[in-house]
């Protein structure tokens, strides 16, 4: 068992085990320091509000954009 492991730490090199020892102690500053690792709460989004708009019936918004675009050829 302790072969294994020998083996593993001889390919990883040099930038992984200073990667490992400064993890470590990164890991015991935040931890004398107080961080606590705890996951992100979900935020709800709310959904969109309605629109105080009135909606006309498409024969009765044709008619008013019509009516509209022949006050605009008036003026």
């Amino acid at each position: 068992m302790a072969e294994k492991t020998d083996k593993k730490k001889k390919k990883e090199g040099a930038l992984v085990e200073a990667a490992e020892a400064i993890g470590a102690a990164v890991g015991k500053v935040a931890a004398a320091v107080g961080v606590k690792n705890t996951p992100p709460t979900n935020i709800k989004i709310p959904k969109l509000a309605k629109s105080g708009k009135t909606r006309l019936p498409r024969k009765e918004k044709k008619a008013k954009q019509k009516a509209d675009a022949a006050a605009s050829r008036k003026k």
